[in-house]
């Protein structure tokens, strides 16, 4: 049987300044944006990762996903079409079947940036657009729990 291809970096340079703790086999993890090419890119960054990946492209499809097939984490858009972002997280928050799923929220727009932490409305963490892969793994091993699966970590007493 002929090797794997190589999975690195391109031209077999090594970036990563650690290495990385690989999630659980099974992780499953729901992207919801209207940007085909940012669903594309975290889609083919988590697959190459053993992750899997569901997706919608607007916060209703992405509430239904999130109740039907429960992921261990959502990274989240906060300007979509229809209902924003942070409307979407009130609503996994309010809901017993998804208000323990961590939720990393994404936008490239500095004023969602700037509410977003004035509201601090129950994210686990935030990713400003552009965003490279190795910050994406980063704020996913944050999450990690001895079990290798994406957790909400304690909300610290203040």
């Amino acid at each position: 049987m002929p090797p794997a291809p190589p999975s690195g970096p391109p031209r077999g340079r090594e970036r990563r300044q650690h290495d990385r703790s690989p999630a659980a086999e099974g992780v499953r993890v729901l992207v919801v944006d209207d940007s085909p090419t940012i669903v594309l890119m975290l889609r083919r960054m988590l697959t190459q990762n053993g992750y899997e990946v569901s997706e919608a492209s607007d916060a209703e499809t992405g509430l239904e996903v999130a109740r039907n097939t429960p992921p261990h984490l959502i990274f989240l858009d906060i300007v979509l079409p229809g209902m924003n972002g942070f409307e979407a997280l009130r609503r996994l928050r309010r809901d017993p079947v998804t208000r323990g799923i961590p939720v990393i929220m994404i936008s490239g727009n500095e004023l969602a940036t700037e509410q977003f932490y004035a509201q601090r409305i129950g994210a686990d963490d935030f990713m400003k657009k552009p965003f490279s892969r190795s910050e994406v793994f980063m704020r996913i091993e944050k999450m990690l729990g001895p079990d290798r699966i994406p957790h909400r970590q304690p909300a610290s007493a203040g």
